[in-house]
């Protein structure tokens, strides 16, 4: 008797353990360090983590003038310019154009506005479902672009950049 309820237990347990692990739960993180830009001075590292379909971005920033700044996604993972110029624009997959998420039409790389402390810190925090890591949509994947922080604030109107002015950090989102 005691063994059979030792072989009930353990045998649901395994069946709980293989539930669990075979769910198709997508969990997928890409971390980043940010190189400085425009003689900025700026640093950083981000993460982007992938849970059901919503990938989440926390980025933490110093350096940086006190104040607003933008933060948006490029089109290539190539940080190779010293003006961070070798990104690309910003990434538009689905040709929109540049605004604000939320209100009307907007590029999937336009995150937007952020502020920092008096000590030019900050902490960049996005979530959304329009975004993947490393799927095959390619509209979604943000695996091979790269990640810029601009010196001014995004005015959500000028095309296609929102006048956020120079590029004074950038990291390549690659695995």
């Amino acid at each position: 008797m005691k063994r059979s309820i030792l072989a009930i237990a353990v045998i649901g347990l395994l069946i709980f353990s293989c539930k669990s692990s075979s769910s198709g739960d997508t969990n997928k993180k890409i971390s980043l360090v940010f190189e400085s830009k425009s003689n900025s001075g700026v640093t950083g590292t981000a993460v982007f983590k992938e849970i059901n379909g919503e990938v989440t971005l926390i980025a933490k920033l110093s350096g940086l003038k006190p104040g607003v700044h933008a933060i948006h996604i490029h089109e290539k993972a190539d940080c190779s310019a010293a003006d961070g110029i070798s990104a690309g624009g910003h990434w538009n997959p689905t040709f929109k154009k540049h605004g604000q998420w939320g209100k009307g039409e907007c590029h999937k790389g336009d995150i937007g506005n952020f502020t920092t402390d008096e000590f030019g810190q900050a902490t960049v925090l996005f979530k959304t479902n329009e975004w993947c890591i490393d799927c095959a949509d390619p509209t979604k994947n943000i695996v091979g672009k790269g990640l810029i922080v601009h010196d001014k604030p995004d005015d959500f109107v000028t095309q296609p950049t929102g006048n956020a002015g120079a590029r004074v950090a950038c990291s390549a989102i690659i695995k």
